[in-house]
């Protein structure tokens, strides 16, 4: 099976570190957030993986082409120009990087995949900037159970702001950032069946929108609650934040062992 991932937005809300590299490249625990994500897929048994790239893309690409040697010790030839490889601790993974356009919209860069996945019966799909501790297995076994095009990860927010419980003037309850409103969203980890591309008008479209809204119009949209952590790197707060978390040993994303 493969997973896709959509790696080539500018992150304009994280612009102190999206102006120097690509939102997945920002880094949580010295790792781009795009490694995070995949490890997440790759504890599930899914180590093929096409991302789609767009802003600073060369960026995405220079780091996968260096990563088995990073990741290994070798002797360098200079004179021959080889490269012995000793030991190689990388990770087994297949990875497929597309320039997808510069500024093509979410749906049009799943679009621009479809020769990589019109063999596949299903395929997951998600965003290069968002960490959770779902179980992908369950994901694509409720996804096969469902029997309908695509199937969406739903999910509660974190919640930024305390929440008060009124009485007139009196505070009944104060809750410290309670999860947002108990209403789920869109939480980016999707199964999808290739024909959705179909749905897809071309590289201005959004997927989050017309794409979306005809499978759910056609009931063949399906919702996988998801209750556990999930979280966004939408800001450099939310940066901070995982950072911390992972620091601290406290990632709940970190599905994986340590030597991964």
């Amino acid at each position: 099976m493969k997973a896709v991932i959509l790696a080539g937005g500018r992150g304009t809300r994280i612009s102190e570190e999206s102006h120097l590299r690509p939102k997945p490249m920002i880094e949580i625990g010295g790792r781009p957030i795009l490694w995070h994500v995949m490890n997440l897929y790759a504890r599930h048994g899914i180590c093929d993986f096409i991302i789609a790239l767009g802003y600073r893309g060369e960026m995405v690409k220079q780091y996968f082409a260096n990563y088995a040697v990073l990741s290994s010790d070798v002797t360098v030839d200079l004179r021959r120009g080889t490269i012995l490889t000793h030991r190689n601790d990388a990770e087994d993974w297949r990875v497929t990087l597309v320039d997808t356009g510069e500024a093509t919209m979410t749906g049009g860069r799943l679009k621009r995949l479809g020769r990589f996945l019109a063999d596949e019966d299903c395929f997951c799909m998600t965003y290069g900037d968002g960490v959770a501790d779902i179980d992908i297995g369950a994901l694509v076994a409720f996804h096969r159970r469902q029997h309908r095009l695509a199937t969406v990860t739903a999910v509660v927010p974190p919640g930024r702001y305390g929440a008060l419980a009124l009485d007139g003037p009196r505070v009944l309850r104060f809750t410290e950032k309670p999860p947002g409103d108990n209403a789920f969203i869109n939480g980016g980890f999707f199964v999808l069946h290739p024909s959705v591309l179909g749905r897809i008008a071309g590289d201005d479209t959004p997927w989050e929108q017309a794409p979306l809204e005809s499978l759910a119009r056609d009931g063949e949209l399906a919702a996988y609650r998801h209750t556990g952590f999930w979280h966004a790197m939408d800001t450099q707060r939310d940066r901070q934040h995982l950072e911390q978390l992972w620091q601290t040993g406290r990632a709940p994303w970190q599905i994986w062992t340590a030597a991964a």
